[in-house]
């Protein structure tokens, strides 16, 4: 072989350096599209689930959140409905959703409630879900029409017990707080013929008593204060430990002779177990970010709820001790096993 032909041929080594020049010109805009799509999230609207029917509580919730994050992400948010079965049939849907930071669950208390409130569930709370945030939360409370001559608790349990077939009360889905709590009275006030009307969601329970359709709501501050504010409602009592600062002449609970009787409807954010912790930290820094603003405490406090802006950690750390909470209040109020 001469000069001429081994100069013309590539030698072994330039073989094996074009090569891995080739892969690596190959590579790079691989891991560079890996990269921009990771920093590009979320690049599609993000899915908040509320587990109840438009108009309650954890919807009100989900709309005034998701307003202010795409006002102040730029990002796309959306509110989907998925009522029923006490909440069950929207956390079983995220509970199996694709753990990709587009599908997340706007929580209630609900969550904790059930595992002590069914017999088995379509989905593992405790496997199946990681915390996103702490929303804020609602105290319940006892409403009834202006027409009714019941001013205080103590008042329409006399009426109660004196035609109990002409009273009817009506709760969000049983296992959430305002149904726990009308079942709790019933069985402190010995008033078993109080027929619970159960409806899909809290605003669904708010119209039926503004229909005549039952005497009493067990509900929520929060799909309630306006209807109260206009006259088209009473506040019986709240349950909670102080008056909700917005109704000054509603009492608690405590103050209408019922210790201890405290419950609130609080709101969280959720999302599929396995969902990458790069999103859910994103989630959460924007969620308490929007939560910390003067306007978004007042626009959830004129709309019934607190501001409760705490991270996953302490959100997790919450509706876990819950859980052992609400079996013991099941407990106590005798409420069978669904």
């Amino acid at each position: 072989m001469n000069k001429s032909s081994r100069g013309s041929t590539p030698s072994r080594r330039s073989l094996i350096k074009a090569a891995v020049a080739a892969a690596a010109g190959i590579a790079a805009p691989a891991i560079l599209r890996v990269r921009s799509a990771y920093a590009a999230y979320p690049d599609r609207p993000i899915k908040f689930v509320v587990a109840n029917t438009p108009g309650g509580p954890s919807d009100i919730v989900g709309r005034i959140v998701t307003a202010a994050l795409q006002q102040s992400t730029g990002k796309t948010f959306v509110i989907e409905n998925r009522g029923g079965a006490g909440g069950n049939i929207g956390m079983e849907y995220v509970a199996h959703a694709d753990p990709d930071g587009y599908t997340i669950l706007l929580g209630t208390t609900a969550f904790s409630v059930n595992p002590g409130l069914y017999k088995s569930l379509p989905y593992d709370p405790l496997r199946d879900f990681v915390a996103v945030s702490e929303l804020g939360g609602s105290p319940n409370i006892f409403l009834v029409k202006p027409d009714l001559p019941a001013k205080t608790m103590k008042d329409f349990v006399a009426l109660a017990r004196s035609r109990p077939e002409k009273f009817n009360a009506s709760v969000p889905p049983i296992g959430t707080t305002p149904q726990l709590q009308m079942a709790l009275l019933k069985v402190k006030e010995k008033l078993p013929n109080l027929e619970e009307v159960v409806f899909k969601g809290g605003g669904d329970a708010v119209a039926a008593l503004l229909a005549g359709t039952v005497q009493i709501c067990s509900g929520s501050v929060a799909p309630s204060v306006a209807h109260i504010k206009a006259g088209a409602l009473r506040g019986l009592a709240v349950c909670s430990e102080q008056r909700w600062p917005d109704l000054p002449d509603t009492p608690t609970m405590i103050e209408s002779g019922y210790p201890d009787f405290v419950f609130a409807t609080d709101a969280m954010l959720l999302a599929p177990a396995r969902t990458p912790a790069e999103s859910i930290k994103w989630l959460e820094t924007e969620t308490l970010k929007v939560l910390n603003t003067p306007a978004m405490k007042d626009k959830m406090f004129q709309n019934g709820f607190l501001v409760r802006a705490k991270g996953a950690d302490a959100c997790w750390a919450r509706v876990t001790k819950e859980m052992d909470t609400f079996r013991q209040i099941i407990d106590q109020a005798g409420i069978a096993k669904l």
